[in-house]
């Protein structure tokens, strides 16, 4: 039985040299060959974190520019440290991609913003209060040790907040949200709280930009904001803002876990018509269990 996860490391003839080799668990709806958002956000979230990363300091901000089709070749990643201060330390990194022609390829680059945790400053300020949340997590979590996403929408006729598994369900023009559990990104390793939230929060541009026809729009980014490290496996995904105008689309979203609201989501994204995904016509199910 294959394990899942996203990439599988590769003999290299340095440790510096880390290459990981797509599986099929890092595959794209989009077209065949390609990779998905969560596997690339996921590979540069993990970099990032595991040559910088510190007790210290939270990854507050993650931008990543998803600027060219990643394919299923043999992939790596590049870290530069920017800024290390007291306060704040910024961290660049590349996920560069080798095809068997020999030239690297840059698919995608994203800058991680660490700061260093302290006490909130005194005073009160705004913030959602608890009757205005939309976000409750499923009731039972008997289940929960899967990696299936569960689902739901404020479609007509839905009880509020009603999880389901089936995404044709909530093939629809209104407000959705989905429970996820992020898949591991290396065999043998379960994600990190900060890879977690990465992962997860990729799936603003689906629940945002998925309507009646399927999903046509495709994000050419992720931003993640936290304000703390989430807690537990599953992370919620509630779309919070959409806007579209000639074929370019702006969404935001709330990521949240068992104990409430813990950051946002942003993405553009530019119209894919061309390879619109109709989720009735396909079986997404498949995606989260080992052959």
């Amino acid at each position: 039985m294959t394990t899942i996860a996203f990439f599988e490391a590769v003999e290299t003839p340095s440790a510096a040299d880390r290459r990981y080799r797509p599986t099929q668990f890092a595959s794209s709806l989009w077209a065949p060959g390609t990779l998905s958002g969560p596997a690339v956000c996921a590979l540069a979230a993990r970099a990032v974190e595991v040559e910088y990363g510190d007790d210290q300091f939270l990854p507050a901000r993650c931008t990543i520019d998803l600027f060219k089709a990643a394919r299923d070749v043999i992939t790596s990643t590049r870290t530069r440290l920017t800024r290390s201060g007291g306060r704040i330390r910024v961290v660049d990194v590349e996920i560069v991609q080798h095809p068997e022609d020999g030239q690297e390829v840059v698919v995608a680059r994203g800058t991680t913003v660490f700061l260093r945790t302290s006490v909130n400053p005194p005073g009160e300020r705004w913030q959602r209060p608890p009757e205005a949340v939309t976000f409750r997590p499923p009731r039972s979590t008997t289940t929960d040790d899967d990696l299936i996403p569960r689902w739901a929408s404020d479609a007509p006729g839905r009880a509020p907040r009603e999880w389901e598994y089936e995404m044709p369900d909530h093939q629809n023009a209104y407000r959705k949200r989905v429970w996820t559990r992020a898949a591991p990104i290396v065999p043998g390793e379960e994600p990190t709280p900060f890879q977690r939230a990465v992962i997860s929060a990729e799936s603003a541009s689906v629940i945002s930009n998925w309507g009646t026809t399927g999903i046509g729009f495709i994000n050419c980014d992720l931003t993640v904001a936290i304000s703390r490290l989430p807690r537990g496996e599953r992370i919620g995904v509630e779309a919070d803002l959409h806007v579209e105008d000639d074929g370019v689309s702006v969404s935001n979203a709330g990521l949240y876990d068992a104990d409430g609201m813990f950051g946002t989501a942003l993405v553009t994204a530019v119209n894919n018509a061309a390879a619109q995904i109709d989720f009735t016509t396909v079986d997404t199910t498949a995606r989260y269990r080992p052959l």
